[in-house]
């Protein structure tokens, strides 16, 4: 409080540059490209195959939802049905909305300072996901990124000599990565638990149902391992439900951080209707999307100066000749929406990711990729 009769020129006043933390200053809200198209394969989405019969089942269970209600806190009856499809026990299951919430509740939770650090760090690789960076630089976290080598593949000799100098926190390893879909072996993140043995090792299993294998035998031979898990990506993003699988001790320290009633009543329900009877309806689309990816595969790889690289989750990760710059504008123009990485250079500036959609979606987008190419 000001002395009384002090110059107005001498009160503080307010700045809001004063009062955030200097990192987001590098930082930019995620901004998913906007306008219409009529081919969206930009997001990694799964493709519109829900049956009559799966839609109307969700909405009977989400005109059940008592809307006066708080949600369950503790989201038993999902975290069972989660449990149960992991083949773990629902102490294991830490929910959250979407894997973003449970990054963030990791970042949050296991962001105490080491050794002469003045603040925690985190290893990652890159290019990956980018919310492991954003998210923990929002947090003051410091953040290392080992680039993947030429086959786009995690480095353990690069990453080890990271853990070493950064002594992290978290290590995060997408696996299938995001954007490359490719995977790193269980020998790999077997070898990398042990580099990290004073770190959480987080495997981001996204895009896991592409795939043909999981790391969850890691969880019980290696107690600093983790796994994050999604529906978004098999039909059900609108219900923002991710999923953390790790030691019950964990979970249990990480609940304490995790905001109350933070997942919706619908949601809760939904996902674990999906779960539990929709199983179904969930392997129907991952069946057409792993015959889908197939088939874009070789369709793009027969293209002139088009190298793909193989994919084990929803999409397409594949370099051209020409700027992926003046691909993407050029698509876009003809209505047909994939991602371009252009923008931060390098080795990225020639790749473009596109997701498996509908056939006559992915159609659209090899008619007018061709056009383009020829």
């Amino acid at each position: 409080m000001s002395e009384p009769g002090a110059a107005v020129d001498d009160v503080p006043r307010f700045a809001l540059s004063e009062l955030l933390r200097p990192e987001l200053s590098e930082l930019r809200p995620y901004a998913p490209a906007q306008g219409d198209f009529a081919v969206r394969l930009d997001a990694n989405e799964a493709p519109p195959l829900l049956s009559v019969e799966a839609r109307e089942r969700l909405a009977a269970a989400a005109a059940a939802t008592a809307w006066e209600r708080y949600p369950d806190a503790t989201a038993h009856r999902l975290r069972e049905a989660i449990a149960r499809r992991a083949g773990v026990e629902p102490d294991r299951v830490l929910v959250g909305t979407g894997s973003d919430e449970v990054i963030c509740t990791l970042l949050t939770a296991l962001a105490r300072p080491r050794g002469r650090h003045g603040s925690a760090a985190v290893v990652t690789t890159t290019p990956t996901f980018v919310m492991y960076r954003a998210s923990a630089r929002a947090r003051g976290l410091r953040v290392v990124e080992v680039p993947l080598d030429a086959a786009w593949h995690p480095s353990l000799p690069a990453l080890e000599r990271a853990i070493e100098l950064a002594a992290p926190n978290l290590v995060f390893l997408a696996s299938p990565n995001n954007p490359t879909g490719t995977v790193a072996s269980r020998e790999t993140l077997a070898a990398l638990a042990e580099l990290a043995r004073g770190a959480l090792l987080v495997v981001d299993e996204a895009y896991v149902d592409y795939a043909s294998g999981d790391a969850r035998d890691l969880l019980e031979s290696h107690e600093n391992v983790a796994l994050l898990r999604t529906l978004s990506k098999v039909g059900f993003a609108a219900l923002r439900v991710g999923w953390l699988l790790g030691r019950p001790e964990l979970v249990h320290e990480l609940d304490k951080v995790r905001p109350p009633y933070d997942l919706p009543t619908v949601s809760q329900e939904l996902a674990r209707v999906a779960l539990d009877e929709l199983s179904g309806e969930i392997s129907r689309v991952v069946a057409h999307v792993v015959e889908e990816r197939a088939r874009l595969e070789r369709a793009l790889a027969a293209l002139p100066g088009v190298v793909v690289t193989p994919s084990h989750a929803n999409f397409v990760w594949l370099r051209t000749e020409r700027p992926a710059s003046e691909l993407y504008a050029a698509l876009a123009a003809r209505g047909v929406l994939v991602r371009s990485f252009h923008a931060r250079g390098g080795r990225l500036a020639h790749q473009l990711r596109v997701t498996v959609g509908t056939r006559d979606e992915d159609d659209a987008f090899l008619s007018a990729f061709s056009e383009l190419l020829r």
